[in-house]
């Protein structure tokens, strides 16, 4: 690493003369054949080429660099000193080209960018870490709030390097992967709303709601997806609040099942019941840039979030109301 940074160095006084890089490794050439024909051949060059590109060098660097020999060519002391310098970070980027980077978690030090949907930090964080702390001790994660509709742009922005949500249409740019499916349920206290296990259409519509929505309005999955019009008095930007205002209060929320397990450990006498509606369990999804596939860090924190997922079980169900 030292000698890539001395390097970029070397690359930055030698642009500011305003000079093709491309003449480096014709000098290179020219050193180790002793000959501008052999260098041409090697390099697959004209012999005019090469002599034009020691000229160029020699008026950007200010000096001679080559000298004649018999019928060869030597390294003046200038020369000699700029191919000692060069050389081996040339091999060196050489080198980082040609041979993929070798990935050892247990020494990684990335920094990478996850983002999650909602409470499903909660959910999936203690097992992650827990997973990164035994295999990578080093590997450092930003999490960041996201929802389905901004995760499409945050992706292909490279601002986020994996992200967990409900996700409806995505840019092809964007790759996905099921994660863990949820289905819709009521949340209610029972010491303040009689609604049972498995509540009728006109009982559930019956109570007063709280809803999440993302736009900021009334509407929530019930309203878009069921068309049905409950009777909601409040609606939340998240599902982190969601816990605390059913707590105590004559309020319904429906809510995926993987969240209301998230509420349910904290407060254990709130209780579910099923949505009277049918529905299929929705996807929340792995989501990450094509472009990062086969990046190895990547690689890795997408496989330990998979494992993650599967060690994770919601707690059973309390249905009785």
């Amino acid at each position: 690493m030292n000698q890539l940074i001395v390097f970029m160095e070397l690359m930055n006084g030698i642009h500011s003369r305003h000079l093709d890089l491309n003449l480096l490794p014709v000098l290179i050439a020219v050193a180790d054949t002793g000959s501008v024909t052999a260098a041409a051949a090697r390099l697959y060059l004209t012999q005019s080429a090469v002599s034009a590109a020691l000229s160029r060098l020699k008026a950007a660097v200010g000096e001679s660099l080559v000298a004649r020999h018999g019928r060869g060519v030597v390294l003046t002391e200038r020369g000699a000193r700029l191919v000692a310098e060069a050389r081996p970070h040339l091999d060196a980027v050489v080198q980082a080209v040609l041979v993929p980077a070798r990935f050892d978690p247990k020494t990684a030090d990335n920094k990478l960018r996850l983002g999650l949907s909602d409470i499903l930090d909660e959910w999936l964080l203690p097992p992650l870490l827990r997973r990164l702390q035994r295999e990578a001790p080093q590997l450092r994660l930003i999490c960041t709030p996201i929802q389905f509709r901004t995760v499409g742009e945050a992706l292909s922005t490279r601002r986020l390097d994996v992200a967990i949500t409900v996700a409806d249409e995505l840019p092809a740019s964007v790759a996905r992967r099921p994660l863990v499916q949820s289905d819709f349920v009521c949340l209610f206290d029972p010491r303040f709303v009689r609604l049972g296990a498995r509540p009728s259409e006109e009982a559930y519509l019956a109570q007063d709601h709280v809803i999440v929505s993302y736009n900021g309005d009334l509407r929530g999955v019930v309203e878009e997806t069921f068309g049905r019009q409950r009777r909601i008095r409040c609606s939340v930007a998240s599902f982190g609040s969601v816990g605390a205002i059913v707590d105590g209060s004559r309020m319904v929320a429906t809510i995926p099942s993987l969240f209301a397990a998230q509420i349910l450990e904290l407060r254990p006498h709130l209780r579910v019941a099923k949505v009277p509606f049918a529905h299929e369990p929705g996807d929340i999804e792995l989501l990450w840039p094509t472009a990062l596939e086969g990046d190895p860090a990547c690689d890795f924190l997408r496989e330990a979030i998979m494992r993650a997922a599967k060690e994770r079980r919601p707690p059973r169900r309390r249905s009785k109301g």
